[in-house]
């Protein structure tokens, strides 16, 4: 459960603002959108080499 304070007199906005980032750390969506489909693992290692790869790149264009 996520718990924000509100000090008297705060925006609410702001408290709502704090609410959606402590929310977005917990990872919930991310987890939900990944668990609609089923992705066999070679698939997701294959995913993850080529991400892997392109930062790599970028890393190197960089420097």
């Amino acid at each position: 459960m996520i718990i924000v304070p509100v000090k008297e007199g705060e925006n609410i906005e702001r408290s709502l603002k704090k609410f959606k980032r402590k929310f977005e750390k917990t990872g919930v969506m991310r987890e939900l959108r990944s668990r609609q489909a089923f992705y066999k693992p070679s698939v997701v290692g294959r995913q993850q080499k080529l991400k892997a790869i392109y930062v790599q790149q970028l890393q190197q264009v960089e420097e």
